[in-house]
């Protein structure tokens, strides 16, 4: 609502000030605010989220059949630590057929790094049996060429067929973060999966075998549990 002034002139040439009512309709702006909110929700609706696919850890029991089914060859451990740092070890350090064990052997635990010649180049090298044939669908995809469902429908097929060639083992990514490892360092480690076309890889939580290794390789005792520590110095 809103108040208008004007002036009248009266008796004695004196001037009188009389107020005025001015209602203003705002009837019309209910539509065009109905509109408005369609036309966004309408909108909202046509973006996609970029998301990101990740294996993560279930609750549920795995049969010991279905854990045998990742092939030691193609296991490949990352372990984030702190200060920016980064170690990884290819299979199991414990065979349970042999009885060979290397959680007391540092050397087991390779070095490596976040940088360009580090980890994409290893995983690059590693998933040589598939990587060429996800990026050729990557660029297909990139110019228009195929939809996202083609791309994820052929790249699936590729990993099955490398899963089934004896001759191609591709990796499979264990990803594990430590508490002294960053928010960052995580992100970094699953770009690398997208950019080397890893084809499984999951963010598990970190063994006390692992806190060992490190502890062997980084003479650093924070990484070992509260148990561990009490039992090494008993």
């Amino acid at each position: 609502m809103s108040e208008v002034q004007v002036k009248e002139s009266g008796e004695g040439g004196k001037n009188k000030q009389k107020k005025q009512t001015l209602r203003v309709d705002f009837t019309p702006m209910v539509d065009m605010n109905m509109l408005l909110i369609t036309f966004f929700m309408f909108c909202t609706t046509l973006l996609k989220p970029q998301t990101m696919n990740i294996n993560m850890p279930s609750n549920d029991k795995v049969e010991k059949d279905e854990q045998q089914e990742v092939k030691a060859s193609g296991a490949i451990t990352l372990l984030l630590a702190g200060d920016d740092q980064l170690y990884y070890y290819e299979g199991m350090p414990k065979d349970e057929k042999t009885g060979e064990d290397h959680y007391d052997d540092p050397n087991f635990l390779q070095v490596s790094s976040y940088e360009l010649d580090g980890l994409r180049e290893y995983l690059i090298k590693r998933n040589a049996g598939t990587y060429e044939q996800i990026q050729e669908l990557k660029v297909q995809l990139q110019n228009q060429e195929i939809p996202d469902s083609i791309f994820r429908q052929k790249s699936k097929e590729i990993y099955d067929k490398a899963k089934e060639n004896p001759r191609i083992v591709p990796p499979t990514v264990m990803i594990k973060p430590t508490d002294f490892s960053t928010y960052k360092n995580l992100v970094d480690v699953l770009d690398e999966m997208l950019i080397s076309n890893i084809g499984a890889y999951a963010v598990i939580d970190i063994t006390d075998g692992d806190r060992y290794l490190l502890y062997k390789k980084t003479d650093d005792g924070k990484y070992l549990t509260p148990e561990q520590l009490a039992q090494g110095n008993k």
